[in-house]
């Protein structure tokens, strides 16, 4: 809402009409001269605050105090105006700042929309100020008064880009931004165009004035760079534009650039190195030595002052070119580059990135004052000698985002964070900073810990982008060494008390309880993190909510239970109780299952808003037009006569037919994005939406019936309020001071309103009357928070410009005795504090959060007892492997090979053959040991007829043996190895010897016993004539009943085992000759084959030298059976594994289908299956398959 007042201006000014590109006005309007002396008033001229009309609130409601921001991000926001003051723009104030006493003062916007650009006057007797608004003006303000001198008007419709003035200072030329980019050059004296055209169609981001061509100036911007000049033609002064033109070079943005005094133009790149231009085309491209850029990224700014070139850039370099060099510069190849080394260089330093410089209006001096984007403005000393002054950086400021803000609850403190990973504290009643520290990663909230919490208010809780929560304890460091009488310059420092991770995405959001003994933190990973509050913070547990949590809300000690408020910014709000602070027991994890979740998700009633207001405006009009004919019967009457048809007829009746249909509902798809919200009462709160809802506050609540999932609820407010010209301006931010009859709120604008309430409304029904004013940038400063300090006495404000501003609540006078009896109260160290080891900090931020961690532990105890589970089943697996392997593979001695022949079918196959048994061998070794006394006792009867027959021979070895026992001594028997034998070898001679003589003896005695008498008959014939009566003439049958067999011929079960064993023996040994000639006729199949492969791959390399007409197709060859290799049926794979698991699993689909077998017959199908798929694989069609057998040979 713009209500600045426009002076009246003595002078008369043709709005000239803008034309297309390139095409310019000439046109000569009346115009009466403006008096050097005229001065406009500034107390008419600047915005002002807007009230609501017919309201009581004064206008001076809200006192600016101090700007703490600098919008370091801004192109050329850095002007000298003379030896001690610089300017720059922020928000919709230019701050003129004194680099010797910091004091800052201020000038307004007057359009009330923020500030474009400035320049200042070559003199430094005037300063430009284009403004951004609904046609904006341009105010010259004379300097070092600060009157407005004169005002520009019509030279765009939005806002200024960028200002300059020619090298007298008698024209300025200026350019719009989107979306006419207008260039228009001013009479600025006379607030007369002299020449308009439109510059580009982008961006344009710089115009200048030649220093040495008067007639020529230049234009660079998105893609582009232009060259104008303004040339007398038949038809008067034209401005003519020449496009550059890139040719082989790339396309790039040109932020910087200077007119050599010979009509070339010097520009930078986005890739670092320099481009010369000349004739609208590139001449050369100049690089350093080696083929490196002249700077590392843009070059911003270059200058030409007194013959010296020098460029800044964004990696925060300043370097110095020899001039001659460059202007006379020239390619000898086809590169289109040029190598030069700097002359001098001075490198600022880390985190440093200069966008523009100037130089001091101190005469012959070499100090220039430099901005830097990263927020800071420095002091260089460009002598580049002996004696040069290192940087010195005079002021540092937030760079970009401010991304939270919060304000102590007993002291005038203030501390913020940004993206630009800094952390700054403020003291606000003596408007300056006290304490900055710098991290890894960037702030991303904040939150002052009440005094329920810490009792001197010193406990910051930060959030981190990396999820890390950070509590720091803020103290007075010189309280520490007041005994001592010394202490630190530092009037604050920090003392990180502990560090916790919670979430692995930027926390967004921190709150603690009413009672201060449950801290919760919300991230952009859905969740909400609880912890008890302590000396050690402890993790609670946490909570998954429908999207990134956007804000935090406890309810007031008001409510009777203590509940959280989650608002997320995808439209989705839920509640839930304080969770119970006991943790004892283990857990698998912090989720808190238990814990209960309301849920409420907005739908868009907007158009429903809007229907009903049609609706009910219609309704009005037609009681509107019933009064109005009611009357004119009424008057007719009165007048004693009849009213006519024309009377009684309601106006507008005959369009009724053709009434305009009602707006439609129209919900908004993606839904609208939640900007804020607060409790209003138990179960009730207050919401702002952004986009299409944008413009009403709308009370909700959640509902009874939480059954429904919440990312198919659909709940819609039960009231709304209306907020004046918030369509396009959606409410922000909210806060309250401590009373809660003053609400202030941060609009999308960069405006800040403030709603006086009555108490205990909180059904916002006094919301009606507003103040307002334009405070941060209008485009892109809008306003992220709002507070009120602990006294109600100060209004703090930060946006997304990068701005800081405090406003007082208290009339000037009385803000000026408050600064002077006052200080902001650091808090006091605590009692230990210096003792105190700080906590171990989290820099990583690959690091575990709370939850993963927890995980990680529990994971790793899983794994450990699946490890150990597996390392048993292994064990067991090992056992019956082995088993297998004793029962199988240790009893077959051959599998079945076949081997086929190559020409014909004929094929010999090996016998699957085991392994002998032990029991075999062990009726071999009986056999052995029992048959050797048999033979000695029956050669024994052969020898000795007169011996009766021997009727056992086991019983005949056994005594045998018994009798060998019996002599040798018992010491010889407990002998063992080769001693043992040689003493039973002895033994048995000696045992021979023996029998032998008393074999020999008997023989004597026998023979002497034999003697016969006289009337004996010859033994002889005796014998004779009893084997003749035995035997001669009487042979009996084996089949006859009274045969009878020789001793020496009688079978029994041992000598028939015998004979089985044997032929056993004889069959195995025969079978196992055959199989190793059928194994040496296969390996010697394999070797021909491997022979045949290497003569093929031969005969295929004397193919590839032929001509293709001469080749011949390659023969094809025998292959391998996977009968003939019979040992590779058993081998696998992986991919064999996941075959059988994929077989597996569709048998199981089958089975569930009521298809399938039992579980045995099943593995046995799947097996022959996969051995049928190995067998495709492995012998099937193609070279592959053929050569896949001999390959494993």
């Amino acid at each position: 809402m713009d209500t600045s007042e426009k002076a009246d201006k003595p002078s008369v000014q043709e709005v000239q009409t803008a034309g297309s590109e390139g095409e310019e006005q000439d046109e000569k309007p009346e115009v009466v001269e403006i008096p050097v002396d005229m001065y406009y008033d500034y107390e008419k001229l600047y915005s002002r605050p807007v009230t609501t009309a017919d309201s009581d609130i004064p206008e001076n409601l809200l006192h600016l105090s101090h700007s703490f921001g600098y919008d370091c991000e801004r192109r050329a926001n850095l002007q000298v105006l003379d030896e001690h003051t610089l300017t720059f723009v922020a928000g919709n104030l230019l701050v003129l700042l004194d680099m010797r006493t910091k004091q800052q003062r201020y000038l307004r916007s007057c359009g009330g929309g923020g500030i474009g650009a400035i320049m200042c006057h070559p003199s430094k007797g005037y300063v430009a100020v284009a403004e951004k608004a609904h046609e904006p003006d341009i105010i010259i303000y004379e300097y070092p008064s600060l009157r407005p001198y004169r005002i520009l008007r019509g030279g765009t419709e939005q806002a200024y880009s960028c200002v300059d003035f020619n090298r007298d200072g008698a024209l300025l030329a200026s350019v719009g931004s989107a979306t006419d980019y207008m260039l228009t050059l001013w009479n600025w004296r006379q607030e007369q165009v002299i020449l308009r055209c439109k510059a580009f169609s982008q961006d344009v981001y710089r115009v200048t004035f030649s220093t040495d061509n008067p007639g020529q100036l230049t234009t660079s911007g998105s893609g582009h760079i232009k060259f104008w000049k303004m040339a007398n033609t038949f038809t008067g002064l034209k401005l003519q534009g020449e496009l550059g033109r890139y040719g082989r070079t790339a396309l790039t943005d040109i932020e910087g650039y200077v007119e050599l005094p010979d009509g070339k133009v010097l520009s930078g790149s986005e890739w670092g190195n320099m481009l010369l231009w000349d004739g609208g085309l590139i001449k050369v491209e100049i690089c350093r030595k080696g083929g490196r850029t002249c700077h590392i990224g843009t070059i911003q700014h270059f200058s030409l002052d007194e013959g010296e070139l020098l460029t800044i850039g964004i990696d925060g370099a300043v370097r110095s070119w020899d001039f001659e060099s460059i202007d006379q510069a020239d390619c000898t190849d086809d590169s289109g580059q040029v190598e030069l080394d700097p002359m001098n260089e001075m490198v600022i330093g880390r985190n440093v990135s200069l966008v523009s410089m100037v130089k001091s209006t101190c005469p012959d001096t070499p100090i220039w004052f430099a901005q830097d984007s990263d927020g800071a403005i420095w002091k260089l000393d460009l002598s580049f000698s002996n004696m040069t002054h290192d940087p010195e950086c005079l002021f540092s400021f937030h760079a970009g985002l401010i991304t939270a803000m919060d304000v102590s609850g007993n002291s005038h403190l203030m501390a913020t964070t940004a993206m630009d990973r800094c952390l700054k504290i403020f003291d606000f009643l003596a408007n300056r900073e006290i304490f900055t520290t710098r991290y890894k990663q960037a702030g991303t909230t904040l939150t002052w810990a009440p005094c329920t919490v810490h009792r001197s208010n010193g406990l910051l809780a930060v959030g981190f982008k990396d999820g890390v929560v950070r509590l720091l304890e803020i103290f007075n460091p010189r309280s520490l060494y007041s005994v001592a009488g010394v202490g630190p310059n530092a009037e604050a420092e920090l003392f990180l008390r502990q560090a916790l991770k919670p979430h692995d995405a930027p926390v967004t959001a921190i709150a603690y309880e009413r009672n201060g003994e449950i801290m919760a933190t919300g991230s952009a990973d859905c969740t909400v993190f609880f912890f008890t509050v302590g000396e050690m913070y402890e993790p609670i547990g946490f909570v998954n909510v429908p999207g990134p949590v956007l804000r935090l809300e406890w309810s007031p000690h008001s409510h009777e239970k203590s509940t959280l408020l989650i608002l997320c910014n995808n439209g989705h709000a839920a509640e839930v109780d304080a969770p119970d602070q006991d943790t004892e027991g283990v857990r698998s994890t912090y989720l808190l299952q238990d814990l209960k979740v309301r849920h409420f998700c907005f739908r868009s009633i907007k158009s429903s808003i809007q229907r009903d207001a049609e609706v009910a405006r219609r309704q009005a009009l037609k009681q509107q037009r019933v009064k109005e004919r009611d009357a004119r019967v009424k008057a007719a009457q009165e007048q004693g006569r009849q009213p006519t048809e024309e009377e009684q007829r309601l106006e507008g009746e005959e369009d009724e037919g053709e009434e305009e249909e009602l707006p439609p509902i129209h919900i908004p798809s993606p839904p609208s994005p939640l900007l804020c919200g607060f409790y209003s009462q138990p179960g009730r709160f207050w919401l702002s939406m952004g986009g299409y809802d944008s413009g009403y506050l709308y009370h909700c609540e959640f509902s009874q019936d939480q059954s429904e999932s919440p990312e198919n609820r659909m709940d819609k407010p039960f009231a709304f309020i209306p907020l004046q010209d918030a369509d396009e301006d959606p409410l922000c931010t909210v806060a309250f001071n401590s009373s809660r009859q003053l609400m202030l709120c941060g609009m999308h604008s960069g405006r800040i309103r403030a709603y006086p309430l009555e108490s205990g409304d909180h059904h916002l029904a006094s919301m009606q009357a507003f103040w307002s004013l334009s405070v941060h940038d209008n485009q892109y400063g809008h306003v992220q928070q709002v507070r009120c300090s602990y006294d109600d006495q100060f209004v703090l404000t930060t946006g997304q410009d990068g701005n800081i501003f405090s406003f007082s609540l208290l009339p000037h006078e009385e803000l000026q005795k408050a600064l002077q009896s006052n200080k902001a109260k650091v808090p006091s160290p605590r009692i230990g504090l210096e003792t105190s080891k700080a906590a171990q900090d989290i820099d990583d931020p690959t690091a575990y959060s709370i939850e993963t961690a927890k995980q990680k532990v529990v994971m790793e105890r899983l794994r450990r007892e699946a490890e150990q589970r597996k390392t048993e089943r292994r064990k067991k697996l090992a056992e019956l492997q082995q088993s297998f392997e004793q029962l199988f593979w240790d009893s077959l001695v051959s599998e079945t090979v076949t081997v086929v022949a190559l020409r014909s079918e004929h094929r010999i196959s090996t016998y699957r053959l085991l392994a002998l048994s032990d029991h075999f061998y062990l009726l071999k070794q009986r056999t052995r040991t029992g048959r050797r006394p048999g033979m000695t006792e029956r050669r024994r009867s052969m020898a000795d007829p007169s011996k009766g027959p021997v009727t056992d021979p086991d019983e005949l070895g056994a005594a045998g043996s018994g009798v060998l026992q019996s002599r040798m001594k018992p010491s010889v028997s407990k002998l063992i190895g080769r001693q043992a034998e040689k003493l039973r070898k002895v033994a048995e001679k000696a045992e021979k010897a023996r029998a032998k003589i008393q074999k020999r003896k008997k023989e004597w005695d026998e023979l002497y016993a034999s003697k016969p008498s006289e009337d004996c008959e010859d033994p002889a014939d005796v014998l004779a004539i009893r084997s003749a009566t035995e035997n001669m003439g009487d042979f009996k049958l084996k089949t006859a009943k009274d045969f009878s067999v020789p001793e020496h011929l009688r079978m029994n079960a041992e000598k028939k085992r015998a004979q089985l064993v044997t032929l056993e023996e004889r069959i195995y040994n025969q079978k196992m000759e055959m199989n190793t000639r059928v194994m040496d006729l296969r390996d010697s199949k394999v070797a021909l084959l491997a022979s045949l492969r290497s003569l093929l791959h031969r005969l295929q390399e004397v193919q590839e030298r032929l001509p293709a007409s001469k080749r011949q197709p390659l023969p094809s060859l025998p292959t391998l059976l996977p009968e003939e290799t019979p040992e590779k049926k058993l081998r696998y794979t992986r991919d064999t594994l996941r075959r059988y698991d994929a077989l597996l699993k569709a048998r199981e689909v089958q089975r569930r289908g009521g298809g399938g077998a039992d579980e045995g017959e099943e593995g046995d199908h799947l097996l022959a299956e996969l051995g049928k798929e190995g067998q495709k694989r492995g012998g099937g069609g193609g070279e592959e398959g053929k050569w896949q057998n001999q390959a494993d040979w």
